[in-house]
Parts: structure tokens; C-alpha cells; sequence
């Protein structure tokens, strides 16, 4: 790994096809994407599922908005999903890994991210979203229990 990757690593309780649904889906997305403190409400989400297609998130916070632009470079639904965003030369790709025990691995790539997004402080705040999702996924694992 170079100077200007990044890699998350999260173990997720739930099984692969819904977190992939939870990646992947405005609806679902809306509940976690963004840092804390931010909400992306889902008339700010564009999703066109395949490559070459349209990525886009509004998120909302109280000090303004960041608008994400990307363009899916890869969907290979439930295992991976990259895109790049043009603005910032920003390559992302996710790795979706079911373990076997109804918990995914989720492994998080990006190359090519700027320095100011290198940061101890840039990157806790990439893990915010993460722990949203996880709270996201239990909500939605005891919605399906009866």
C-alpha cells in the first residue's frame, strides 16, 4: 500500500446480501451515509447500479453541505462495488466477504486520496458512517425477527 491509500476494515453481523443492499440502495443509504453529525436525505442519493454509472450523495450538516460525484468503475453484486470520483482522483472500491456465520467482512480501499483526507481527523470521521451502519443493520436484523 502507498503513502496515499487508505484501507478500513469492519466485520458486520449480518449477512452479505444486506449489506450489500445497504450499500448499494438510496433508501438504505440514507441511514448512515455521511460522517456523524451530517444526514444525506434520499431525494440527495443517485444510484445507477452498474459500471459506468451515476454515484451521487448530498450530504447535510450543520456548518453546510459536501456533494459526492462519482462514477461506478466496478459492480459485482453481493462481493464488490468501486467507483472514482472525478473531482478528487479518489478510487474507492469495497470488498464484501461472507464468513460464513451470517457475518460479512467489509474491507474498504481507496487510492489516490489527497493529503487533507489522509488525516487522523479525516479518517475517524470515515469511520462515523461505518458505525452508523452497523447500528443500521442490527435495526434492521431485529425489524426482520418475529
Amino acid at each position: 500500500m502507498s503513502g496515499d491509500e487508505l484501507r478500513y476494515r469492519r466485520v458486520f453481523r449480518a449477512p452479505r446480501e444486506l449489506v450489500w443492499r445497504c450499500l448499494t440502495e438510496p433508501v438504505e443509504l440514507a441511514h448512515f451515509w455521511g460522517p456523524r453529525g451530517m444526514t444525506t436525505p434520499l431525494d440527495g442519493i443517485v444510484v445507477e447500479l452498474r459500471a459506468g454509472g451515476r454515484f451521487e450523495t448530498l450530504m447535510i450538516g450543520e456548518h453546510g453541505s459536501h456533494q459526492m460525484v462519482a462514477t461506478f468503475t466496478e459492480v459485482v453484486p453481493p462481493e464488490r462495488l468501486a467507483w472514482v470520483e472525478p473531482a478528487t482522483g479518489v478510487h474507492t472500491t469495497s470488498t464484501l466477504a461472507d464468513l460464513g456465520d451470517g457475518s460479512t467482512e467489509v474491507v474498504i480501499h481507496q487510492r489516490h486520496v489527497p493529503e487533507p483526507m489522509r488525516s487522523p481527523e479525516a479518517r475517524a470521521g470515515f469511520l462515523t458512517p461505518l458505525d452508523k451502519l452497523e447500528a443500521h443493520l442490527a435495526h434492521l436484523i431485529r425489524e426482520d425477527r418475529p
